[in-house]
């Protein structure tokens, strides 16, 4: 089953719950594969990305190497990327983390390079530093091939 496949049916099921629900949740649910636009200072802080780790790609394909400063290249994923993130200005201090209930990788692409991570705070990915203005491509893999798992991407300026 395809991620696409797999959040279609989510969002039927979802909608189907949620149109005849009368009570109007005061939290909102971010979207499954939302994309981001911040500037320094940005709220809500953490921001929350969702999505379903996972793909038929090798993260060495995606990155175009085996591993990086930040971490190995590793897990599978989708083509397309799961989710990009425009920078507005220079962050001096940035952090994305993966959480999921399952073992998850993380390979980001963006202005100055590529950084793939595992294992960064337990089995879930991460990567913290200065980030550059401009759009980042981010991926989350599964370690298994055609494996899907549901995850949340959080963004923080907070140390």
């Amino acid at each position: 089953m395809s991620k696409t496949a797999f959040t279609t049916g989510i969002i039927v099921i979802f909608c189907t719950t949620v149109g005849f629900n009368p009570v109007v949740n005061a939290e909102e649910t971010p979207p499954m594969f939302g994309n981001a636009t911040i500037n320094r200072k940005f709220s809500p802080d953490p921001m929350i990305l969702r999505g379903m780790s996972g793909g038929s790609v090798h993260g060495e394909k995606i990155a175009g190497q085996r591993t990086t400063v930040t971490g190995p290249c590793s897990g599978f994923t989708d083509e397309k990327p799961d989710h990009t993130l425009e920078l507005t200005s220079k962050f001096d201090y940035l952090k994305l983390q993966v959480e999921s209930p399952q073992d998850t990788t993380l390979i980001i692409k963006g202005p100055g390079g590529i950084w793939c991570n595992d294992d960064f705070e337990g089995k879930n990915p991460g990567i913290v530093g200065e980030w550059l203005k401009g759009t980042y491509e981010i991926w989350v893999g599964s370690y298994h091939q055609g494996k899907y798992f549901p995850y949340t991407l959080k963004i923080t300026e907070v140390k």
